[in-house]
């Protein structure tokens, strides 16, 4: 999606997230020829720049290394150089928060109770992940093309950046991956989805916790349960 089209709703993180509030952001770089040019385009800068103009501070952010079954691919021909191209193997997670780091009372009870492992914090707080499979998309009949999220990613950038209790949202919710795992993490969750296509599949992801907690639709202005 074009980075213009991407700014009305990267503004509205300004407005909804709490002081201290985290913004992850999952995105790759583009390569394209134009004009018998071969040119990179730097999304991850782009996004970087329009955050710090909105104020957010820009915190270290991860490489996702997707393991691939063509290891060796690369943009080029044969082993002659020099006009082979770098091939672009990794995903940028970005993270910006919203002002200074929020605040707790002293012994903080849901804070504590969402404290991971030395394990856990070891491998998530390292730049660069290269223990998590991109996902291919397996639901038949979809009019168009949606790219299929791994849980793992939510699952732990949620568990990094936010305690039980809190409110997550995620502006493109697709086919309902982050809300499904916020359930799991105990966190309550927020998601937009303009593809009414989608529908059915989201709630279908959500409808096994139907019977332990709250989950409503608002479809056309209008507040429904989930069937």
């Amino acid at each position: 999606m074009h980075q213009v089209l991407l700014e009305p709703v990267w503004e509205q993180f300004s407005r909804i997230l709490v002081n201290g509030g985290i913004v992850c952001i999952n995105i790759g770089d583009a390569t394209r020829n134009i004009g018998g040019i071969f040119r990179l385009f730097p999304n991850h800068i782009k996004v970087i720049e329009f955050f710090e103009k909105l104020g957010f501070v820009t915190l270290p952010y991860i490489l996702w290394k997707k393991p691939t079954n063509k290891p060796n691919a690369f943009l080029g021909s044969g082993f002659l150089p020099p006009n082979a191209y770098v091939t672009l193997d990794v995903e940028y997670i970005l993270i910006f928060r919203k002002g200074k780091p929020r605040k707790f009372p002293p012994k903080h009870k849901m804070r504590y109770e969402s404290k991971y492992t030395k394990e856990e914090r070891d491998k998530w707080f390292s730049q660069i992940w290269e223990d998590i499979k991109g996902d291919k998309q397996t639901i038949p009949n979809l009019h168009r093309r949606t790219a299929s999220f791994p849980e793992e990613v939510p699952r732990r950038l949620i568990k990094m950046f936010s305690i039980k209790g809190d409110t997550v949202l995620d502006p493109f919710l697709g086919l309902g991956t982050t809300t499904k795992v916020a359930i799991e993490t105990e966190r309550n969750s927020i998601g937009y989805e303009i593809d009414y296509s989608l529908r059915d599949f989201i709630l279908e992801r959500v409808k096994p916790y139907s019977s332990s907690v709250e989950i409503e639709v608002i479809e056309n202005s209008q507040l429904l349960s989930l069937p």
